[in-house]
């Protein structure tokens, strides 16, 4: 069954951003530094740092999307949805 080019961007997308930076092996700069910032406190420094985590990953790592916006959303348990457009 093949996908379709926008939820193969979007699977891509999915698997930068959740990959460490340095956890692939033949492929140490792969991935993005958000999981360095899981559990640090919910401020605006930390949004800013999400921010160019995720748009430093997606530029280098796949070229066929231009990122749009990044927005947030705190849910009702503190946890912190990242919407990202492109």
């Amino acid at each position: 069954l093949a996908i379709s080019d926008s939820e193969h961007i979007s699977q891509s997308m999915r698997d930068i951003l959740l990959t460490p930076v340095g956890s692939r092996v033949m492929r140490r700069e792969y991935g993005s530094l958000l999981s360095a910032l899981i559990d640090m406190p919910q401020n605006p420094a930390l949004r800013l740092q999400i921010m160019v985590a995720c748009y430093s990953a997606i530029q280098k790592w796949e070229p066929r999307i231009r990122l749009t916006s990044i927005s947030f959303e705190r849910g009702d348990t503190g946890e912190m949805y990242v919407d990202i457009t492109g």
